[in-house]
């Protein structure tokens, strides 16, 4: 055999054992690659999920924000007017307003209040002037209600006014907003 075949034989395998290395470093650096890449898809996909569910949420809070506000006024009207001349009539309009606990208590509160209104022949008729949200879910919102409440009875000349600030808790039941407490501050 000559210098060069005997060369030629010694030195390829040497570059077959060098290229063995580095084709396992390349596969090596392209399974980090492709790890890198997944972990990144993945956190993607978990940063836009939560985004996609933070929005949704928003939206929800709005909608509820935005119907509680609408409920608000006439279920004040409602709750906190009456009038001794149809006060079965006043409280019943007030009841569709309310719910849970809070239904039991005004019921409790109006039969309480029934033999006084008709012996006073009071007349109370309340009135929103504001409202503002405190805090709000998809399905509970409390607002800050501000209620001037207008009244007058034989025990009285005149009207007085009463500006009453009062802290609802509506809740959602069903497809509509109901009264689940009031808190007078």
């Amino acid at each position: 055999m000559t210098i060069v075949a005997t060369l030629a034989r010694r030195l390829t395998p040497r570059r077959r054992r060098d290229r063995a290395p580095a084709t396992g470093r390349r596969r090596r650096s392209g399974d980090r690659l492709i790890a890198v890449l997944a972990v990144l898809t993945v956190l993607a996909a978990g940063a836009a999920g939560t985004a996609w569910y933070a929005q949704r949420q928003a939206q929800a809070r709005d909608t509820a924000v935005r119907q509680a506000l609408a409920t608000a006024t006439p279920a004040a009207k409602a709750i906190f007017s009456y009038d001794y001349r149809n006060f079965d009539a006043s409280v019943s309009n007030g009841r569709a307003f309310v719910t849970g606990a809070f239904a039991d208590e005004y019921a409790e509160t109006t039969a309480a209040l029934r033999s006084t209104a008709i012996a006073e022949q009071a007349v109370v008729l309340a009135e929103v002037s504001a409202s503002g949200v405190i805090e709000a879910e998809p399905d509970r919102v409390e607002l800050l209600v501000y209620l001037n409440q207008y009244r007058r009875n034989a025990n009285t000349d005149g009207e007085k006014v009463d500006q009453n600030r009062v802290v609802l808790e509506l809740r959602r039941v069903g497809a509509e907003w109901k009264v689940a407490r009031a808190t007078a501050i």
